[in-house]
């Protein structure tokens, strides 16, 4: 095709005209004001890919309508859009569906945007029920209990076994019911003659048990004493010493004015699975002398015990056979003395200890 030269310059001109009214449309519509314009309508089908918004105004822009359908994935918003000011647009509409994958508004200022009505959002007051169930009930076995806090009870039997030299028998039980938290303990520790009047001498006490610490425990209760025949309130720490040393200090009160204190450790030496070493060692004293009942000022005597045990049937029972040794301390060894009483006195013993 040939063009003629003199058509030439009315095509140029033709050109530049179209260009300048480009440039001057662009000009108008970035320093145009959305502040007013009504968007609540139904723009569901509305195609937003090509816009350029890096300087338009939304401050008053209402969007509350349908624009559950609105692509904006191919919007250009990647100029300078700091200036934006989006702090009136009213956005409760439903734009659930709206589509702003492709969108960069990483210059955009929403400190002030309306968006009660989208997703998120402070939770009501009644979302979550305090216990957790959320309105549903806990069903035939009633509502749960945390371990800790279920009430229960046990057994334990430290000591049922013979001394052959003595020709007695020692025992020292505890039973409790409770939690971890409290509890009501009964315990009693004594020995039986099994010959001749065969007395039994025992101390017994009901108390409150108690958490402390970590490792320590608190008793508090009342206590009955069979060989002075005498009541007592009893105070006590029960718990683990360093390097695992079972420790428990116990005092008692008495009726007639005696107070008695009572010291023990025990010590857990375990040889493998089964055989277990035990050392232990008491001490006892009181605060004034009672010759009635043989009783000295300060520390009247001293017991001992060795045991090997074999723990069986997951360590709730364990036979053992040791050797003790009990002996009179300070003014105590002088009255036994006068008495005709032995001051020291070892045996061999043998029983069993078990719990449940």
């Amino acid at each position: 095709m040939k063009i003629s030269k003199k058509n030439l310059p009315f095509i140029g001109l033709s050109s530049l005209v179209l260009l300048t009214s480009s440039f001057a449309t662009a000009a108008e519509m970035s320093g145009m004001d959305h502040s007013s314009m009504d968007m609540s309508g139904d723009m569901s089908g509305m195609n937003h890919s090509g816009m350029d918004m890096s300087g338009m105004d939304h401050s008053g822009m209402d969007m509350s309508g349908d624009m559950s359908g609105m692509d904006h994935s191919s919007m250009d918003m990647s100029g300078d859009m700091s200036g934006m000011d989006h702090s009136g647009m009213d956005m409760s509409g439903d734009m659930s569906g709206m589509d702003h994958s492709g969108m960069d508004m990483s210059g955009m200022d929403h400190g002030s945007m309306d968006m009660s009505g989208m997703q998120g959002g402070q939770p009501p007051a009644d979302a979550r029920s305090p216990d957790y169930s959320n309105g549903v009930p806990y069903g035939q076995y009633g509502k749960p209990m945390m371990m800790g806090s279920m009430p229960l009870w046990g057994v334990s039997v430290d000591d049922l076994g013979y001394q052959f030299d003595e020709d007695q028998i020692n025992f020292e039980a505890t039973g409790w019911y409770g939690t971890d938290s409290n509890r009501i303990r009964l315990r009693t520790e004594g020995s039986a003659q099994t010959k001749d009047d065969k007395e039994i001498d025992s101390l017994s006490s009901l108390a409150y048990w108690k958490p402390l610490s970590i490792f320590w425990n608190g008793e508090a209760g009342v206590a009955y004493d069979t060989e002075n025949d005498n009541a007592a309130v009893m105070a006590g720490i029960v718990g683990t010493a360093p390097y695992f040393i079972e420790t428990d200090a116990r005092a008692y009160l008495y009726t007639d004015g005696q107070l008695r204190l009572d010291l023990g450790a025990e010590y857990e030496w375990r040889l493998d699975q089964h055989w277990v070493v035990i050392p232990e060692v008491g001490l006892t004293a009181f605060s004034k002398d009672d010759h009635d009942n043989g009783i000295t000022k300060g520390f009247n005597e001293m017991e001992a015990e060795v045991r090997l045990t074999y723990e069986t049937f997951s360590r709730q029972l364990a036979p053992y056979v040791g050797v003790s040794y009990e002996t009179a301390l300070g003014k105590a060894r002088g009255q036994r003395r006068q008495e005709d009483e032995s001051v020291d006195s070892s045996s061999l013993t043998a029983g069993v200890k078990f719990w449940f």
